[in-house]
């Protein structure tokens, strides 16, 4: 089955991270993230962390009744004193700032939402746990987001897409020697992203054994740890057995055995390299368009929502616990068939 790929040399390097982190932090943080473990990614708690130094910086800092040398030496019984008028500071704050290294930090409002999620979810555990009696930051409003225009790809566009990563055109030199020897894995990886609608976490956590090609599905793990299951086409399928006649015969390193997508030095393939590698066939392919993994799950949202009309179904599929996360993403989509709807019936004949 699919899991958090533990045993990669990647998982280990985010338990490293955190670890460090933590014991920079009020030591009352290593209860709060011990606390979480079973229901956060590995990748979430270590942004948890880096939320969590920030604002308790902000506090000894810039926040005279909590004045320290150290953030280490905060106390619970300091975070409960904070109030709801220190926490909008600290977002007002994060706006724009000038970190420890002198480098100037600016939050957009998507940005510092999440900072303020993080800081929440530490709240929340120990309010639950009684050990604060006081909880400003869930009193405080998470800033507006405004939606953005959602970029997708068209029917055409994808079909250009596949064909750059299948043919290799538009090119480099450089980039044509290395796709010698990745063509088959991306482009499986790309056809994964837009048959399935998968989310790049999951993709880069699938392992040999959760492949089944028998009844054309795969294991992967969604957020928050929920095991699931995807359900291929045909396209997929032949993408994905192409590729597994060329994963068969590498050996990959130690501790990377059971990883599907491997790179050139025959490791789990990572986020980060997952990203560019879409990021440099899209600018090809579609060069006016910025287009990344959460792109190419959108476009597959899109696609089926189209052909099926069902906004249960796509919610089902992209694994989305809210439907009206769906609703509000193909709310575009939505409109057309509204439209549709209006030029369908007819009230008198012409």
């Amino acid at each position: 089955m699919a899991n958090q790929t533990f045993d990669s040399a990647q998982y280990k390097e985010y338990m490293a991270q955190l670890k460090r982190m933590i014991s920079e932090l009020p030591p009352f943080c290593a209860e709060f993230f011990r606390g979480i473990e079973n229901e956060t990614l590995i990748r979430t708690r270590v942004a948890y962390a880096g939320d969590l130094k920030n604002f308790f910086g902000f506090l000894i800092k810039e926040n005279e009744n909590f004045k320290r040398d150290n953030i280490r030496s905060l106390t619970l019984s300091d975070i409960d004193r904070v109030s709801v008028t220190d926490v909008e500071i600290y977002l007002s704050y994060v706006t724009m700032y000038v970190d420890d290294d002198e480098r100037e930090k600016v939050n957009q409002d998507r940005a510092k939402a999440r900072k303020l999620s993080s800081i929440r979810a530490m709240y929340k555990y120990f309010y639950k746990k009684e050990k604060l009696t006081h909880n400003a930051p869930s009193l405080v409003d998470l800033p507006t987001i405004r939606d953005r225009a959602i970029i997708r790809l068209e029917p055409n566009e994808v079909a250009d897409l596949l064909d750059v990563v299948q043919n290799g055109d538009g090119l480099t030199d450089k980039q044509k020697a290395y796709h010698k020897k990745t063509q088959a894995r991306d482009l499986a990886i790309l056809t994964l992203f837009l048959g399935t609608g998968i989310r790049i976490s999951e993709l880069v956590g699938i392992d040999m054994d959760d492949i089944n090609f028998t009844s054309n599905e795969f294991s992967i793990v969604r957020k928050g740890g929920k095991q699931d299951i995807l359900v291929f086409g045909d396209e997929a399928r032949e993408a994905l057995l192409q590729y597994m006649l060329e994963r068969e015969r590498i050996q990959a390193a130690p501790g990377h055995e059971d990883a599907l997508f491997l790179s050139l030095q025959k490791t789990r393939l990572t986020i980060r390299a997952v990203e560019n590698l879409v990021e440099k066939y899209a600018k090809i392919a579609v060069p006016l368009k910025k287009i990344s993994p959460h792109k190419l799950r959108s476009t597959y949202g899109t696609n089926l929502y189209r052909e099926t009309g069902d906004i249960y179904l796509v919610a089902d599929v992209l694994g989305h616990k809210d439907v009206n996360t769906t609703r509000k993403h193909y709310a575009a989509v939505s409109e057309d068939r509204r439209r549709l709807a209006a030029k369908v019936i007819k009230l008198r004949d012409d």
